[in-house]
């Protein structure tokens, strides 16, 4: 059942991920984010561990265009 509601999950968040960043929407970032535990879900539950490894990259690089989009101004600011 959590392989199935997962393979749901990144369909929707992983195309409206890019599809927003590709229109240069901050947003897609946090759409990415949102998608990485379903990533996680799935490689446990199939035993894919490059999945796995590829999907904590990726968190990594999700969460550093948030910041790049988010709060890198913000903090540039407060110096």
């Amino acid at each position: 059942m959590w392989d199935a509601i997962s393979q749901i999950a990144i369909v929707f968040l992983g195309a409206g991920s890019i599809i927003l960043i590709a229109k240069k929407n901050k947003w897609g970032f946090v759409l990415g984010l949102a998608a990485q535990p379903f990533w996680y879900i799935t490689a446990i539950v199939n035993e894919q561990r490059g999945v796995f490894l590829v999907s904590f990259i990726y968190t990594i690089s999700w969460c550093f265009g948030i910041y790049e989009w988010f709060f890198k101004d913000k903090i540039k600011k407060d110096d």
